[in-house]
């Protein structure tokens, strides 16, 4: 536990700022996962919720809750198999 007052105004940055990274970094994961379910099942629909993904990945970039080549990655990916669908 910290003893110095900057400690303990430190310590409740970090609890509030955990909780928003992990908030940010959830909804990311749903909506990578909903939308790799739907490539699964050759859904063609997935194009309409592919553009709340790609948001999704660019903010989590942009708060630093992910790197941005991760960013690049995981929507490149996301694209290649969105785009492979047939």
């Amino acid at each position: 536990m910290p003893n110095k007052k900057s400690a303990k105004k430190e310590l409740r940055k970090n609890v509030r700022q955990k909780a928003n990274n992990k908030k940010m970094s959830t909804q990311m994961k749903k909506a990578l996962k909903s939308n790799l379910k739907q490539i699964q099942a050759n859904d063609k629909t997935v194009k309409d919720k592919l553009s709340l993904t790609i948001k999704a990945i660019d903010k989590a970039a942009k708060k630093g809750v992910i790197k941005k080549n991760n960013a690049s990655r995981k929507k490149s990916r996301l694209m290649k198999k969105v785009n492979n669908l047939k």
